[in-house]
This record gives structure tokens, sequence and C-alpha cells, in this order.
């Protein structure tokens, strides 16, 4: 690597020109990192659900185009910018899309992830450092615009340091990449931002990735029951691999999915997960949880301008509702035990790869998730 530390590289990339075009598999020019910021090569990388909505441009006021999507992913230091010092050219490594500096309040605060400086940000195209893109097309030169801190739709991506969690290179890499958003998000706000207690009940809303990965989290904090809710009756059986027992298709029932969870669990649940966007499946996620100690964790991406479909008043009733990001780790000093519970078979990371494609198959890995019959497709560069 030591050809092109200091170098432009040009690489090939898959780049968004527009809501829902066909992304454009084309040379893009990557430039050094600068102070602070790490240029990776990235071996592998999957869609998430985030990927998808960004891709179709479901929320105006975040489009950017041309873009380079992707924040899914593992890969190896190819070089490093002045002032970084934890890692290295030739190290294995996470790009995490909402990272930690370790100095703000927000990192030396217990329970809170969302860095100051580095915290996920939709609306952030651009690096940190001097609001300049990295990114160039080879042809003419144009700006090429970062997505979620990482951008990892390209062989070769510049990240902030803050933002990249090193892991030992005898793990394997294409498992652990995983784990630098959607397991990491379910089985985080199940132990994190949940608590989940064993013997306890639950009902996840929403069975993809990150719903699958909370039920996962929940198998694993021994919960006596868990109750899954999805429209893809297709999604069961793996379902059932991950712990859950009961099964509510919203679509085949002539009751509210909160009344059908009542009647398979008095009172109520006491963990709910909100997982698939849905204002709807929000309020009854609420509603299904038990009076007293019932608690709802939001994580799906909702696009739409709605607000909380929930009256103060009900909160007074002993049920709480909040949200999760990145299943509250905090990236660099907590992913790591998680790393570690995934190698000691504490939580199977084999099961969330569906599929496998060679990355410049990417348009048809995002009809994949797209339809709904795929759960991460895994892109080998």
């Amino acid at each position: 690597m030591e050809e092109t530390q200091g170098k432009v590289i040009t690489c090939r990339a898959a780049v968004a020109w527009g809501a829902g075009e066909v992304l454009v598999m084309e040379d893009v020019r990557v430039d050094p990192p600068q102070r602070l910021e790490v240029r990776l090569r990235i071996l592998f990388t999957s869609i998430c659900h985030t990927d998808l909505s960004a891709w179709k441009g479901e929320n105006e006021a975040q489009q950017a185009y041309p873009r380079i999507l992707g924040h899914e992913a593992a890969g190896i230091v190819e070089s490093v910018g002045e002032g970084v010092e934890e890692m290295k050219a030739g190290d294995h490594v996470l790009p995490i899309f909402t990272g930690e500096c370790g100095e703000c309040r927000v990192c030396k605060r217990e329970g809170a992830n969302q860095c100051e400086r580095f915290r996920v940000d939709p609306m952030k195209k651009v690096m940190v450092s001097d609001g300049k893109t990295r990114f160039f097309t080879a042809k003419d030169n144009t700006p090429i615009f970062h997505f979620l801190n990482t951008s990892t739709f390209s062989e070769y991506t510049v990240i902030d340091s803050a933002c990249i969690v090193k892991v030992d290179p005898l793990f394997p890499l294409e498992k652990m990449s995983l784990l630098s958003c959607g397991v990491s998000t379910g089985v985080g706000a199940a132990w994190n931002v949940a608590d989940i207690q064993p013997g306890s009940t639950v009902a996840i809303f929403g069975l993809g990735a990150v719903g699958l990965a909370v039920a996962e989290g929940a198998r694993a904090r021994g919960a006596s029951k868990i109750i899954g809710i999805d429209v893809n009756p297709d999604k069961f059986p793996l379902g059932r691999e991950v712990g859950i027992s009961e099964f509510i298709n919203p679509k085949e029932s002539d009751k509210a999915v909160h009344e059908r969870i009542m009647e398979l669990i008095e009172g109520g649940v006491e963990y709910s997960f909100e997982c698939a966007g849905s204002i709807e499946a929000l309020k009854e996620a609420f509603l299904s949880t038990h009076s007293g100690v019932g608690v709802t964790v939001l994580l799906g991406v909702h696009t739409s301008p709605q607000l909380l479909p929930i009256h103060p008043m009900e909160l007074f009733q002993g049920r709480s509702i909040t949200a999760s990001v990145f299943g509250g780790f905090k990236p660099k000093t907590q992913l790591p035990f998680l790393i570690n519970q995934c190698l000691q078979g504490v939580i199977n990371l084999d099961l969330f790869i569906s599929h496998q494609l060679p990355f410049h198959d990417i348009n048809k890995a995002m009809q994949l998730l797209h339809q709904g019959k795929a759960l991460r497709c895994l892109l080998r560069f």
C-alpha cells in the first residue's frame, strides 16, 4: 500500500445520480486522507434500508447528488492522515456511521453515544475538517458527496478516524461487516437501551435484519416469549431460528395487533421494538406494552412528516418510549465487547447473510432488498 499513500487513487464506485435511478458503476478519484482522516480499502459491504431509503430519495431534504451511498462494511486501512495514531496501514477495521471522538460531553457521558462532532447526520455530505469532499469523477472531476460519514459503495473511501473501529485481523471481516450497522443496532437496542431482563416478554414490529437482531439479543438475554409482527410471512421461518415463537401478520388479522398481543400475553409485553419505519406500527408497539412497566424502543427510519401518534397523558400509564441509534453502543469503546460475544457464539451472524454477490451486481442487491427477498446481501469487492 506504500505506493498509493499520499496519492490520489482511481477506483470503481457505485454512484447515485438521482432519486431512484440505477446506481452507475464508474471510475472515481479518491483523495488522500487529511488530518485525523483514514483512507480505507473496502473488502465487503452490504445494503440496509437506510441506504435503500436514501437511494429512493424518500426524504427530499436529505437528497444530494451525485453521491456514494453505503455505510455497512469492513475493510483494511490503506493510509492515515496526520494525527491518526490508533491505527496504521494494513489494520482491519469497521467503518461506523456514527462516531466517537472521546472528548466531547456526550462521549464522556455513560449511556450516551451520539458524539457532538461525528454523530450520524443524513444531511451531512462533506468531510468535517474542511467542508470538502474526497471523491471526484475520473472523467470530468465532478465532486461526489459523502453519505453517513462512510460512503462504502466504493473500493476506496475516506472516513474520519473517529468513525472507524479497529478489529483483530483474525476475525472474519465478511461477518464483522454486519456489526457496522444492522446487527449492532438490533442487539444493542435489546441489551443497552431496553436492557431486557431474563424471563421477560418481547414484541418486535418488522422482521428485517434489525428486527431479527433484536430477537437474537432478546433470546440471548433469556426472554421467555418473543412475538414477531410482519406483513411478509416469508420472514417467519428465519424468525423461529432467532427465538421468535409467535407470529402475527397484520394483513391476516381482523383485530388490531396490540389486541392480538394482549390475547397472547395478559396485560401485554414488557418490551416492544418498532423496526418497520411505520407510524401505525409505532402506535401498535406502544399499545402492546404492559402498563406500569412497558418500554417501547423506536428503531425504524421514518421519512413521513407525521408526528408521534401518542397523547402525552398515555405516558402517565407507566409506559415509556425511546429511540436508539447504533443500539446505544459507543463504537470505539463498546463495540469490541459485542464482537467478542459474536465470536463466542452468543450471537449468530451467519443467519443474517441471505445472499452474496460481487460488488458490480449492486443494483441487483438493491432490488432484492427492495422486494423483501433479502435480509443482508453481502457484496464482495
